[in-house]
């Protein structure tokens, strides 16, 4: 199969090639600026924060009708496309000395930067206040609470200033199931802190395993990541104990009634995966093992919330 999706491949890259070639300029133009908009919008970290709000929302109790339940995703994926663009605003400068992040479009110069925020400030704005007012005002309070602690609390203060950034910072990143469960109920539960806390807990090695092969990027632009400070043995010890008590929390929704056996079971497997990966980068006197764990780490956190359904669902189907 592999030759086949290959050629595949090849055949549409080289369409849209000669599409690309053949169109008038301006329509060039105008379909990269709309490219430029999207990407300020952070659309792979926006997909994760959309699916797992989208998991609170399907696993909360009662019932929610699928127009306000769609809004309520809509406004949980507009608000943290919002956060993006506020944040790409605010890191211009160390984006443009980064390797990984200058080709951005506001460091390569493809978009002015009051443009990114005056994205950023319109979608939070509309999104926060459409929550409100089509959903619920428990869910848009932590809507805003999620913008504004990711902007103010994160981007502008933690960031450049700890290396417990990303600690401190993740309460943001975990907040998108939260927000799910209480569009449903108008509340928050112990069973929707427990996926906060699944995703609090991931989050620092997950988010250190990208510092340890981005070390020089963050070394230059002068960001206080764990690696910069500490070095990589101490980043590698804390990935390590985070590793443990993000696994022990994968336990929380059996224990509080909101998953079974199959989703532990599943938590279980997943986690052994995890571990082999914390403890190849421990072992790992070079940063090469950090790579791989990095896209294990999403894969993981990916397959955790779709277990959390197929427990909840396979019930219903047999």
């Amino acid at each position: 199969m592999a030759p086949m999706t290959e050629g595949l491949s090849e055949t549409i890259d080289e369409s849209i090639a000669e599409s690309e070639a053949t169109a008038p300029e301006g329509a060039r133009q105008y379909r990269a600026r709309i490219v430029d908009y999207a990407i300020i919008l952070k659309p792979r970290v926006m997909s994760l924060v959309v699916f797992v709000g989208l998991v609170g929302l399907l696993l909360a109790p009662g019932a929610i009708a699928p127009w306000t339940g769609a809004i309520a995703v809509a406004c949980i994926a507009f608000g943290a496309g919002a956060s993006g663009a506020i944040n790409m605003w605010y890191d211009r400068d160390i984006d443009l000395i980064m390797g990984r992040t200058r080709d951005r479009p506001i460091p390569s110069g493809r978009m002015a930067p009051a443009h990114a925020l005056i994205v950023g400030v319109a979608l939070s704005t509309a999104s926060i206040a459409t929550m409100a007012v089509a959903v619920n005002l428990i869910a848009a309070g932590l809507l805003a609470v999620t913008v504004l602690y990711y902007v103010f609390i994160y981007t502008v203060w933690l960031k450049r200033r700890t290396p417990q950034n990303i600690v401190f910072g993740g309460v943001a990143g975990a907040l998108p199931p939260v927000i799910g469960w209480a569009a449903v109920t108008g509340t928050v539960s112990l069973e929707s802190l427990s996926l906060f806390a699944i995703i609090f807990l991931w989050t620092p090695p997950h988010s250190w395993a990208l510092a340890l092969f981005s070390n020089a990027d963050y070394t230059r632009a002068g960001v206080p990541m764990l690696p910069v400070v500490a070095g990589e043995r101490e980043t590698k010890r804390q990935m390590l104990i985070y590793t443990a008590l993000m696994i022990a929390a994968t336990y929380m929704p059996v224990i509080v009634g909101l998953s079974g056996v199959v989703y532990g079971v599943a938590a279980t497997v997943l986690g052994a995966g995890f571990v082999h990966h914390a403890v190849r980068v421990w072992r790992d006197k070079t940063d090469k093992a950090a790579r791989p764990m990095f896209g294990y780490s999403i894969v993981y956190l990916f397959l955790i919330f779709v277990f959390l359904l197929v427990d909840r669902a396979l019930p219903i189907v047999l």
